[in-house]
Order: C-alpha cells, then sequence, then structure tokens
C-alpha cells in the first residue's frame, strides 16, 4: 500500500499540469502554425492551455481552450496579390510606415477588447501559471503577466535580431546582426555596415518616439484598469516589457545566422514540425511511389496564392513543368485546365509528408522560414522565389548556406526555373548539402518540441527563471557604453589643463615682478 501511495504521488509531481496562457494573435496562418505548435507541445505534455488565436479549430484536446480573435484579420488586408504585381512589373510597392504602425496597435488593442478575451481578463478566478507571447514589433502584451501575476516568455517568430535580444539582454551590434527589416547577409561591407547602424538608430528613434507612447496608452486604458480592479500593483509598462523570463526562439543555426546569445534566449526552431510522419494520402503516395524520376513539390505557401499569377505566367510554368521528365506537384488553389500529363494539381498538401518522401527531390518555394525550415527538416534542397518580409533574407541565406537557388519573380520565371532545376539535377552539392545540414539541424540534446516543453516548466518551476536573467538589463545604457568614465576622463584632462595653465600663468606673473625688481 506504501508503495502504491509512493508511486501515485511520484506520478502526481512528475506529471504535474500548468495552467499556460498562449497569445498568437496575428492573422496569418504562418503565424497561426507556430502558435499550434506551441499549444500543441504543451497540451501533450499534459498541461492545461488557453490559447488566443484568430484561427480556432472546429474541435481541439481536451486540455486546449480557444478564445477566438478571428476579427483581427479586418486588420490585415490580403495584399499579395499587389506584391506579386510589384515584383513582375518591377515597380515599387509604397508601404506607408505610419500605417504599418497605426494598424498593428489598432490590431493587438483590438485582441484584448474582444470579448471572449475580455471575459477572461476580468474573471478573478481565471489564473495562469506562465504567459506565452509571440513578439511581434508591439509589446502590449507583457502587461497580461501584471493582469495574472505571473511570468511571461517571448516567442520570436524569426531570427535572432537587435530588437528581440535588447528586450533580455542587450542591443546586438550592428556590425554583424542584420535589422529584422533587413535583407543582407553579413559579413558586411564598410557601406551596409553604416546601413545597418542607420536602421538600428532609426528603430530605436521609431520605439522611443512613436510605438512606446502608443503602448503606454494603451497599457493604461486597457490593461491598467483590470490590474487594479484585481487589487494588485500597476507596474510601469517599461519594468514589465524588459521582464520577460525567457525568449523561445523559432531559429536554429543550421537554417539561420550564428549569433550571440544570452542564457534565456533558447533557439528552439522546427518545433512546428511533428515527430512521427503522418502517412501520404492515398493518391499521392501512388503519385510519389511511381515518381521514378523524382518529384519537385511547388508550394508558393498559405498566404501567397498562385492563382494570383498572372495567366500569361501560369501558362509558361505548365508548358515548361510539361517539358521536365520529372512529376511536378503543384499546390494550387482552384483547378488549373490544360496542365501536362506529368504535372498535378492539389489544392491542399500534406507538405511535411511531401517533404519527408524519398523520391521528393527539389522543393520549388516561395522562402518562407518555415518552408525552409522543413526543408532542412527533410534534408531537401530549395529554388526559392520571395516575394515579401524575411522571405528574401531566407532565400540568400539558403544560397549562403549551399542548399538552394536564388530566382526573382519576373516573366522569365518559367525559364529561370528550368535553368535552376537543370543545375540542381547535375550538380549533387545541392542535396549533399541539405542533407549535412538537416544531421546538424537534428543533432540536439532534445527534439525542440520537448526542449520548448522544458524551457516553459523551467520558468514555472523557478519562479520566472531569476538566475537567467542578464546583468545587462541592470546596467543604464550610459554605463555600457561608458559614458560616464569617459565624462571623468574629459573632467581630468580639463582640470589638469586648466592646473597646468594657473601654474605658467602664475611663473609668468612672479618672473615679470623679478624684472621689474631688476630695473
Amino acid at each position: 500500500m506504501y508503495r502504491q501511495l509512493l508511486l501515485l504521488t511520484t506520478l502526481v509531481v512528475v506529471g504535474e499540469a500548468y495552467k499556460v496562457l498562449v497569445v498568437f494573435p496575428f492573422p496569418s496562418r504562418s503565424h497561426s502554425i507556430l502558435g499550434d505548435g506551441v499549444v500543441n507541445a504543451l497540451a501533450k505534455a499534459g498541461h492545461q492551455v488557453t490559447y488566443i488565436t484568430p484561427f480556432p479549430k472546429a474541435k481541439t484536446a481536451s486540455n486546449i481552450r480557444e478564445l477566438d480573435v478571428s476579427t483581427n484579420k479586418a486588420f490585415i488586408p490580403d495584399d499579395t496579390r499587389d506584391h506579386l504585381e510589384s515584383h513582375l512589373n518591377n515597380t515599387r510597392l509604397d508601404l506607408k510606415l505610419a500605417t504599418f504602425v497605426t494598424t498593428l496597435s489598432k490590431m493587438f488593442a483590438n485582441t484584448i477588447e474582444t470579448k471572449a478575451v475580455q471575459k477572461l481578463i476580468n474573471d478573478p478566478n481565471e489564473k495562469f501559471d506562465v504567459i506565452i507571447i509571440e513578439w511581434l514589433f508591439f509589446e502590449l502584451y507583457a502587461g497580461l503577466s501584471a493582469v495574472f501575476n505571473c511570468p511571461f516568455i517571448w516567442v520570436s517568430p524569426v531570427d535572432p535580431h537587435w530588437k528581440m535580444l535588447a528586450l533580455v539582454d542587450d542591443v546586438a551590434n550592428p556590425a554583424y546582426t542584420p535589422d529584422i527589416l533587413s535583407d543582407i547577409l553579413p559579413p558586411f561591407s564598410f557601406v551596409q555596415r553604416v546601413k545597418e547602424l542607420g536602421l538600428q538608430i532609426f528603430g530605436l528613434g521609431l520605439q522611443y518616439f512613436v510605438i512606446y507612447p502608443i503602448l503606454l496608452e494603451d497599457y493604461n486604458r486597457i490593461l491598467v484598469p483590470v490590474i487594479q480592479k484585481r487589487g494588485l500593483p500597476v507596474p510601469p509598462l517599461q519594468d514589465l516589457i524588459y521582464n520577460a523570463s525567457l525568449v523561445l526562439s523559432n531559429s536554429h543555426p543550421s537554417v539561420g545566422k550564428t549569433t550571440s546569445l544570452p542564457q534565456n534566449y533558447i533557439p528552439v526552431g522546427g518545433y512546428h514540425i511533428g515527430r512521427e510522419v503522418k502517412p501520404l494520402p492515398e493518391n499521392l503516395k501512388k503519385l510519389l511511389d511511381n515518381s521514378k524520376d523524382g518529384l519537385i513539390f511547388f508550394s508558393l505557401g498559405s498566404n501567397i496564392k498562385s492563382k494570383y499569377l498572372p495567366d500569361q505566367l501560369k501558362q509558361s510554368l505548365l508548358k515548361m513543368f510539361g517539358g521536365l521528365k520529372q512529376t511536378v506537384l503543384w499546390k494550387f488553389e482552384e483547378d488549373l485546365p490544360g496542365t501536362p500529363p506529368n504535372v498535378h494539381i492539389v489544392q491542399w498538401a500534406p507538405q511535411h509528408s511531401i517533404l519527408a518522401h524519398p523520391n521528393c527531390i527539389i522543393f520549388l518555394t516561395h522562402g518562407g522560414l518555415l518552408s525552409t525550415t522543413e526543408a532542412i527538416h527533410f534534408g531537401k534542397p530549395i529554388i526559392a522565389i520571395p516575394v515579401f518580409a524575411d522571405q528574401f533574407t531566407n532565400a540568400k541565406r539558403a544560397v549562403q548556406k549551399g542548399f538552394g537557388i536564388y530566382l526573382k519573380l519576373t516573366y522569365n520565371l518559367a525559364d529561370d526555373i528550368k535553368a535552376a532545376v537543370q543545375e540542381m539535377l547535375s550538380n549533387p552539392r545541392y542535396s549533399l548539402k541539405a542533407k549535412e545540414l538537416s544531421v546538424i539541424y537534428h543533432h540536439r540534446p532534445l527534439t525542440p518540441d520537448k526542449e520548448l516543453v522544458h524551457w516553459v516548466e523551467h520558468v514555472v518551476k523557478t519562479g520566472g527563471a531569476p538566475h537567467l536573467r542578464s546583468l545587462a538589463l541592470m546596467v543604464p545604457w550610459y554605463q555600457k557604453l561608458y559614458l560616464d568614465l569617459l565624462a571623468v576622463i574629459v573632467i581630468l584632462i580639463y582640470a589638469i589643463v586648466f592646473a597646468i595653465k594657473k601654474v605658467i600663468s602664475y611663473f609668468r606673473k612672479n618672473k615679470t615682478k623679478s624684472k621689474r625688481k631688476t630695473k
């Protein structure tokens, strides 16, 4: 009986379930995939998860509760057609910074003002052990940690950059760390270093003079009354923003860049990829099994739609694909008439299962970070056609690492793809490099989803992981730059010069007096 009781107690302690709030409110499928990955990993580990998402599911596990913020979709219009046209016509797409900032700030406020979220934060019985928040330019949701009086964790959807690092450590050196909006890869030339420095200075100014005042106003208006209603102290927003326990980063050196990281910045890139590959539907399994010359998988991701490509380009692509001896599987959002026998159209594609198949030999992609990570996970070379955001950086990095070819989106795309396919098939270095990077990617102490769960549990078990907090956050900026030392040196030099001048003046006066007495 004692042994049974001890075993039961051990199981309760080991299998302790935490209450976790996960906030991924950005209305983009790729961001939602990252949020789903966090939720699924935690739910699988037995934790109770409340998930704020613009893409609620029809059915979830019993330990997952979803809060619908799909009204956020109204703030982010689908402008992928505009991006496609700007590339094809070689025109500049006018993106106004003021509009971007205003739109994002309204969307972030709307998330908290949504009925379901308001009910959550105003219920005094709602409590959480930790909050996990996707970072995206605005840090308003850091205030939720004051509402629920618990630690919080940032999730960075991209490679480490100076803004993200500054939240838990220090501003990264722009001489070798590109800005989040930059598509330049290190090592930098002199001009590029100057440009990166300029971007960082601009970003710091934007944060201090534009974004932070908006955040402060929304914090005081939306969250402070809730904190006061709960009878809790109201911390300054600035303190909350820099009080994260960890950053869980959707990155890994095999896919992205190597960066100096503090101990509370954890790369878990690829955590959204299931450890067990789901079986292919029978029709796709048969197609891949019979593709003896290999299969080329063509997908522009969840946001960019192939149906928006001009008819002229679609027809030239079909003609080019039809001339290949390889099978082509094209994820296309609608039926496409006139497809050659070796070209197959699917409106939905189980990307992981397709890339896992040995007969899939090339991934023709838009270069999104999730797709690029999945290519490395399954050891497949890519031909990247970037359209917006970080896709350009990802495509350039694939070229730099040796497992990809970068193509520009033009009306000559069909010919460019044909040449790239021929290069990739005739030169095994791309495939070999993809497999080499895949070994590096997989050679970790834990799978990324398990590592994510470990660090979330670590934050709760250690009361917010204060032992990992960087000392850099405790040092004022002027001390980091040794401006106080510079001031002391300047004062000392001034004092010494002043003293020397006084001594010289004194001796000159005495010398003059001596001459007068001699006369």
